[in-house]
């Protein structure tokens, strides 16, 4: 019985580390590329750079840059009981801005909600540190 606790347990440390591996190897990589905020989800990561007069949206699957073409995104900035919006548009090389006036600072939450062609939305959410 021991002997088959322990390969069980065995298995499952071997299999674990291969998942893990796995994610390593197709270069999911949470961390910000651009200077900004990362946020991911189960099949993207969002990387929200903010300034006072651009906001982008760098889109990344799997490491890599991802189409922003036929992406939408709406932006709403929460700065107490401030409350904003912004709409990005596709600005090529896996990003999405919008250009203007920003009260962005320390604090800021900003919540994407990010739809890719034939998927459901995403809600993502960041603080802006």
């Amino acid at each position: 019985m021991f002997a088959k606790n322990l390969l069980a347990a065995l298995a499952l440390a071997v299999s674990g580390s291969a998942f893990a591996a796995g994610d390593h190897a197709h270069g999911d990589d949470h961390k910000p590329q651009h200077g900004g905020i990362v946020a991911a989800t189960h099949d993207m990561d969002y990387e929200l750079v903010a300034k006072p007069d651009v906001i982008t949206l760098h889109l990344r699957d799997h490491g890599k840059p991802a189409s922003s073409q036929g992406v939408s995104a709406k932006l709403t900035l929460l700065n107490g009981t401030e409350k904003s919006e912004a709409v990005l548009v596709p600005a090529g090389d896996g990003k999405l801005e919008a250009k203007g006036s920003f009260k962005v600072a320390p604090g800021t939450k900003v919540v994407a909600l990010v739809t890719l062609p034939g998927k459901k939305a995403a809600n993502v959410r960041f603080a802006v540190k």
